[in-house]
């Protein structure tokens, strides 16, 4: 059989959920893709399409003008991968030049209200650093230490990933305080995501790194060390695993 092909172009989807899921749905294609395995953690209710990922970002690309009461109603979706495109067509319309702060701010607002179905870290990743960093790139930060703290992994993940649009403009304190708050996290998820993070703010300031290193190495989870230190030449990576071992 033939895999099946997405021919959305911007001028034939209509921006709107019913449209969008009536289209996704055309798309499915279990024969040959499981989306189950996107999935770390078993998520009650959950259903699955098994759409290709590029024919869901092709069609979020095409409806990034879908007014937030219908993404909002993708979100309310049991199905996995409606609930991808919606915070996809979250992420485009955030990362508009033009967009106004009066929409900045709805994204966001519905980034928070929703949380609970924007659960699973590829959704996270997709969307917080736009959505909920540049909403709170001029703004006080305290939410993201909240989100932190919290019981829901896919929160705390929010909190450190949002972290990514503050590094891109060259601010990393608040990178390295929320992962401070989160290198003993239980959650292997929430180890990589430490890690990675604090790797991409050590790009801009490896002192800031290192310093976070000499602190942690030997207490971090060693998935978090590695992903820190993959970036580092041989003899830094030899002296922190060294420190992890003691």
């Amino acid at each position: 059989m033939a895999t099946k092909k997405s021919t959305a172009t911007k001028k034939d989807v209509p921006p709107t959920a019913k449209a969008f899921i009536s289209l996704l749905t055309d798309l499915s294609d279990p024969a040959k893709i499981d989306n189950s395995k996107h999935f770390s953690d078993p998520v009650k209710g959950n259903k699955f399409l098994h759409v290709r990922m590029g024919h869901i970002f092709d069609l979020a690309k095409a409806c990034k003008t879908m007014v937030l009461t219908d993404v909002s109603k993708m979100l309310d979706s049991a199905w996995y991968e409606v609930r991808v495109a919606a915070v996809c067509i979250m992420d485009f319309q955030a990362r508009e030049k033009k967009i106004t702060p009066e929409h900045r701010k709805a994204l966001y607002d519905l980034y928070v209200k929703k949380h609970d179905r924007i659960n699973n870290w590829d959704m996270v990743d997709r969307s917080a650093p736009f959505v909920v960093g540049g909403y709170l790139f001029d703004k006080p930060r305290k939410v993201l230490y909240t989100l932190a703290k919290s019981k829901h992994t896919w929160e705390r993940r929010t909190a450190i990933v949002s972290t990514y649009y503050f590094i891109r403009n060259k601010q990393l304190d608040d990178t390295f305080a929320i992962a401070r708050l989160l290198v003993h996290d239980a959650h292997d998820l929430i180890n990589k995501a430490v890690g990675s993070w604090v790797r991409e703010a050590g790009k801009q300031d490896k002192r800031k790194l290192l310093a976070f290193l000499d602190e942690f190495a030997k207490t971090m989870p060693r998935v978090t060390l590695r992903y820190a230190l993959e970036k580092q030449d041989k003899k830094t990576k030899d002296h922190y695993m060294a420190m992890a071992k003691g």
